[in-house]
């Protein structure tokens, strides 16, 4: 696991149910079940906190790090895309975003291609990148955060005049490959579910071993958000396997959810000054209808 990645599933899955504040000693023992020292939670934190992702403070001798504006946006559209149930039928509407970035700003202009292609974008052609879902609220948000309005403009058209949806789809995307990946997460946690179901219902599993498990699940889960742009059902193939391994990741993740969530409370360590805050029924089951598209 990287460190980076990690912190992010973590804030995302835990911290920001708890105040969205955690000292960095917590930080340190729960990325230590997945083989991360101390050094690399550090230097990492230092990376995130040098890109304004994490901002930190110290009250008495400890240090308490939270996400910033920025790195909260990241992390808030990658956790609804995780928990958010895919909608079956389309709207007809293909959102269409082009820029014009000069030369003299390509750090710019490489990072606007990053955040689009996370969105859920496919390039067309060069700066013309498109999509079948209703991302105009996260374009707008990129807008704002990287001050674009006079380099990006998104709109929307009904239809495609020189080609097929099909076409436009195959061309931005490779739904077979993405296809496999997900044939590939079902056959490894397949075996897995039997396993802890027996497990749970035995009483047989920690506290501490369904917080590393349901972690792993959602940090292993959040590996598609790279590669499925989250389509319509009926915009996808009939043997599509995302929909079978969505379901495999939640029946998971609710056999392990309150037991993992009982071991984070057990070493959470709260800033003084925000002591108390907790969303536990959030924590436990994130699926809630707030994600619901």
């Amino acid at each position: 696991m990287k460190p980076r990645s990690l912190l992010y599933t973590l804030f995302g899955d835990f911290v920001q149910f708890y105040g969205g504040e955690v000292w960095i000693g917590t930080l340190i023992k729960m990325m230590g079940h997945f083989g991360v020292s101390e050094s690399s939670v550090r230097g990492a934190i230092l990376r995130l906190v040098q890109q304004d992702l994490i901002t930190g403070r110290k009250i008495g001798n400890k240090s308490y790090y939270s996400l910033t504006q920025k790195g909260k946006r990241n992390m808030d559209d990658g956790v609804k895309r995780v928990y958010t149930i895919r909608n079956n039928h389309w709207d007809g509407l293909w959102r269409v975003v082009t820029y014009s970035i000069p030369e003299e700003k390509r750090v710019l202009r490489n990072q606007v291609r990053k955040e689009l292609s996370w969105t859920g974008f496919g390039l067309l052609s060069n700066s013309i990148w498109v999509s079948p879902n209703p991302l105009e609220k996260q374009v707008l948000s990129l807008m704002d955060t990287y001050d674009l309005k006079d380099y990006l403009v998104i709109f929307s058209s009904s239809q495609v005049i020189t080609h097929s949806n099909e076409e436009i789809l195959r061309a931005c995307w490779n739904l077979n490959e993405i296809n496999k990946n997900y044939l590939t997460f079902i056959q490894q946690y397949e075996t897995k579910l039997q396993d802890m179901q027996q497990a749970v219902w035995d009483d047989d599993i920690s506290n501490e071993e369904c917080f590393y498990e349901r972690t792993r699940l959602v940090h292993e889960y959040r590996k598609f958000l790279f590669l499925d742009p989250g389509f319509p059902l009926d915009l996808l193939p009939e043997d599509w396997h995302g929909t079978k391994a969505r379901e495999l990741f939640w029946n998971i993740h609710q056999l392990t959810s309150v037991k993992a969530v009982k071991y984070f409370e057990s070493i959470m360590e709260y800033p003084p000054d925000k002591a108390g805050f907790v969303n536990r029924e959030k924590a436990i089951n994130p699926f809630s209808e707030i994600y619901h598209d």
